[in-house]
């Protein structure tokens, strides 16, 4: 594998790292609290994307509130909030991958997630596995919305155009698109990773050529 340390992989955790283990989990639970897996999932998260996942809450705080559209005590909120952020499992096959990217090329975490994902990616050893590590939840605002990626790009100190965003949401790739990196959407583990040596055989851009991106206000 070339060096390309002026270049950038930025990865999503859920869907692509992690898998998504959600609808195994909201259905156990509808069953047990007698609901539709649509009422569970609009009590989980309905309004969480200007809240929690911003980081105007905090999770514990979210959970209260929860518990209160649930009708349920804080033993069985307690219980819910553990199997949600346990849920999934790691792709071994993309975490090999990434640790072998390291001084290749540079590499973050790019994620929509709330506080607790923190401990998982320290539980996992991702930190290490990556140079930056970029939640939503620690910096006030989501995917689509580009700073997220061009925050992450300047904490990396590489262009738009020398950045490969991994995804598996078509609109945040899309937005990548917008803000001037490379999108692909996430599929498969094989798949990505040949997008990604495809990504690091381009040549990137020259210094002389290069501008600074500032995060809009």
């Amino acid at each position: 594998m070339a060096n390309r340390a002026d270049q950038a992989i930025l990865v999503d955790v859920g869907g692509v790292l992690l898998s998504d283990s959600l609808p195994a989990v909201a259905a156990a639970w509808s069953l047990r609290l007698g609901l539709s897996e649509q009422s569970l999932l609009a009590a989980i998260f309905g309004g969480s994307d200007d809240q929690v996942l911003v980081g105007r809450m905090s999770e514990s705080g979210w959970w209260s509130i929860v518990g209160d559209r649930l009708g349920v005590g804080s033993k069985v909120v307690a219980e819910l909030r553990r199997e949600m952020a346990r849920a999934g499992t790691w792709d071994d096959l993309l975490l090999t991958y990434l640790r072998r990217l390291r001084g290749n090329a540079r590499t973050a975490v790019v994620s929509n997630a709330w506080p607790e994902m923190r401990v998982r990616l320290r539980e996992a050893h991702l930190e290490d596995l990556v140079d930056e590590v970029v939640l939503s939840c620690e910096v006030g605002c989501a995917k689509p919305d580009q700073r997220m990626y061009l925050l992450a790009l300047q904490r990396l100190g590489v262009e738009p155009r020398d950045a490969l965003l991994i995804d598996d949401a078509a609109s945040h790739v899309v937005a990548a698109g917008s803000a001037g990196l490379t999108g692909h959407l996430h599929v498969s583990g094989a798949d990505t990773i040949a997008q990604i040596e495809r990504f690091l055989r381009r040549e990137p851009s020259s210094p002389a050529r290069r501008r600074t991106r500032r995060l809009p206000p």
